[in-house]
């Protein structure tokens, strides 16, 4: 993390934030689920197509991931990990659905849409963007039709998540991290130290979200034996969510609404043909871990890491399985991705 002042990016950042913020504020009083999430990521997506240019300074960015994960991870307990023997079958349930949704989207692209072989897959990956756009521009792809199918995907999930989840009967109320007393200020302190210290750990070996799972881990096993009891406080993990929010949105910053136009349809598509496959995954995981349903669809949802992750804390979802599977949606793209370019790949290389 650079920690260099840079007076525009601090400048981009604070009025970035206010209008996320006034996104939430909006999306609050209209009573939509996950307001602090759903406000902000429509608001500053709809301000970045109309031309402003939006941005989270990466350092504020970082901050908030960590304490995200130092949050949710509160939530772990003996009960939540209880399922940790039986999620062999979930990654096994996970790898065959990715694979399918390539397989699909893939066609769909190619035969509907006008895509070339090589754009489709990287377009229809369900997840892992910068490595999808990296390998784009090594292969000399339209990298621009690439990333708008991308990210219209990752704003639509996390859009359709919290609606998918009251189809499927949880109650998604405006609960941020699980109830309890708050935690002491030094023992807060002191995890921060450490789940920091393991973040870069995590990013020095190209974990994704390396501190936010750094996070997710530290507070876990901190929850799970007990040394730092309680929760944080919302003035600190509202801010954070927002954030999160926020940033969600600004991935349309500087997308034209002709580049949208043009890939719109096919990033709503591969949208619905990935949640479907998700659905259809986790019904029989559900059966098996004895959990509902919608956990195990935010779980394989091939939405953002970071968000979905914060999407399952909003539905209760068992903390540890929800990042296990995200991380592991990652890990194995990464090999299915380059096995399904296949020669592409390897002239790129040469």
């Amino acid at each position: 993390m650079s920690f260099r002042p840079d007076p525009k990016a601090i400048f981009t950042t604070l009025y970035t934030l206010a209008i996320g913020a006034l996104g939430a504020v909006v999306a609050y009083y209209l009573s939509f689920p996950v307001y602090i999430l759903i406000g902000p990521a429509i608001l500053i997506s709809v301000m970045g197509l109309l031309g402003l240019k939006l941005a989270i300074a990466i350092p504020l960015r970082d901050v908030a991931f960590l304490l995200i994960g130092i949050g949710i991870g509160a939530g772990v307990n003996a009960d939540a990990s209880a399922a940790f023997l039986r999620w062999p079958f979930a990654f096994l349930a996970l790898a065959i659905m990715l694979f399918a949704i390539l397989l699909v989207c893939r066609y769909m692209l190619v035969k509907f849409f006008g895509f070339d072989r090589r754009s489709a897959i990287l377009a229809a990956s369900p997840g892992h963007l910068s490595f999808v756009i990296s390998t784009g521009i090594s292969l000399n792809l339209d990298t621009v039709n690439i990333a708008v199918v991308q990210s219209v995907r990752l704003l639509a999930l996390t859009l359709a998540v919290p609606f998918v989840a009251i189809a499927f009967g949880i109650d998604v109320g405006t609960n941020i991290l699980p109830p309890g007393d708050e935690m002491q200020t030094s023992h807060m302190m002191a995890l921060i130290a450490c789940a920091l210290v393991v973040g870069l750990v995590l990013k020095k070996i190209n974990v994704p979200a390396a501190l936010l799972i750094g996070g997710l881990i530290t507070s876990s096993l901190a929850h799970l034996t007990d040394i730092t009891p309680g929760v944080l406080t919302p003035k600190i993990v509202l801010p954070c969510f927002l954030i999160m929010g926020t940033l969600i949105g600004t991935r349309f910053s500087g997308i034209t609404l002709a580049q949208l136009r043009s890939a719109l349809l096919a990033g709503l598509c591969t949208t619905l043909v990935s949640v479907s496959f998700a659905a259809i995954a986790a019904i029989p995981i559900a059966v098996i871990l004895y959990i509902p349903s919608a956990h195990v669809i935010v779980a394989f949802a091939p939405g953002g890491l970071e968000t979905m992750i914060a999407m399952g804390s909003f539905l209760g979802a068992s903390p540890g399985f929800v990042a296990a599977c995200h991380v592991g949606r990652l890990l194995l793209l990464t090999f299915l991705v380059p096995m399904m370019l296949g020669r592409g790949m390897q002239v790129a290389q040469d």
